[in-house]
């Protein structure tokens, strides 16, 4: 009886096992879903932004161009149109980057650094770790103990 009992338990922890280590995929899968749909939403907001950006810098420019040309027709010197070569610098940025393929060329790069000088993504002293974070916040706390923050006035 006893025998029965003890793989009775053998195959009860192993069901366990196998139980915890399924969440615990099922939760990673879903901790990576999150995120990336996060990514996904925050790269959205970039892009709405950029389009937004440009509409505004599109106007400026458009309102510079009459003021230039009509500066030009009037008094027939050539420094009126001057700023429109860096404005129209600007604004073919803007639009690349609110409606071109800039940022494919920006993933293809950033692909690019990711595989080839991945020793530019190092970090200052490594990556934490759980000890080095706890120690920080173990100085923190007694940081607070020597000096407490005063009230306000």
């Amino acid at each position: 009886m006893g025998n029965s009992f003890t793989i009775n338990m053998e195959e009860n922890f192993k069901k366990n096992q196998e139980f915890i280590t399924e969440m615990n995929t099922i939760k990673i899968e879903r901790q990576l879903q999150m995120r990336n749909q996060m990514r996904e939403r925050q790269v959205a907001l970039e892009i709405a932004k950029s389009r937004e950006l440009f509409f505004w810098y599109g106007a400026f420019y458009l309102t510079s161009v009459a003021w230039a040309i009509t500066s030009y027709r009037y008094k027939r010197k050539s420094i009126y149109l001057a700023p429109l070569l860096p404005l129209t610098f600007v604004v073919a940025y803007q639009a690349d980057l609110a409606y071109g393929n800039k940022l494919h060329r920006i993933i293809v790069e950033a692909e690019h650094i990711l595989q080839f000088e991945s020793d530019l993504l190092t970090l200052p002293l490594g990556v934490p770790t759980a000890s080095s974070i706890d120690l920080k916040r173990l100085q923190n706390d007694e940081q607070k103990k020597l000096h407490p923050v005063l009230p306000q006035i």
